[in-house]
């Protein structure tokens, strides 16, 4: 059974605040397999990861061109939105260059391509409470997120 963690966010500076404490455990090759119902803030999370990776320029949602590459941070970061492809578009990407690459990938919607996700990743779903007020519920499969998770636990990040 997969273990479930809790972040709670009140407010925007929250979620700003959860990303800040998520980028330094990110290293190449990590996956962040992001879902939430539209507007829920997976490109507000996608940003402000961005920011803590040093990532210059403007990142914004890569809804129409899928997939955005940014160079000159701490990783590179490879942004995806996979909301507007099949499985078998997906498939036919070779995303498999990104998850396995020496970037950072965050796919957003990723429930719709979850067949063809690496085992080993951080899945986060953002449930919209209201307002600025967010619930970040991660599952983390395989090392190093399991790890990450528990860390954060332990340190009452998250419950």
């Amino acid at each position: 059974m997969d273990k479930l963690y809790e972040y709670r966010a009140a407010s925007l500076a929250d979620t700003l605040r959860f990303a800040a404490l998520l980028e330094p455990q990110l290293q190449p090759g990590a996956v962040l397999a992001l879902d939430g119902d539209l507007g829920a803030g997976k490109t507000r999370l996608s940003q402000a990861l961005a920011q803590y990776l040093d990532v210059p320029g403007l990142v914004n949602s890569p809804t129409f061109t899928i997939i955005k590459e940014y160079e000159g941070g701490r990783l590179p970061l490879y942004h995806m939105d996979v909301y507007r492809l099949s499985l078998e578009e997906a498939d036919d990407l070779g995303l498999d260059d990104y998850f396995y690459g020496e970037g950072v990938t965050i796919v957003e919607w990723a429930s719709r391509i979850e067949p063809i996700l690496p085992d080993d990743r951080l899945s986060i779903y953002i449930r919209n409470l209201g307002g600025e007020e967010r619930v970040l519920e991660l599952r983390p499969s395989g090392e190093p997120y399991e790890a990450w998770c528990a860390s954060m636990k332990e340190n009452g990040i998250v419950t």
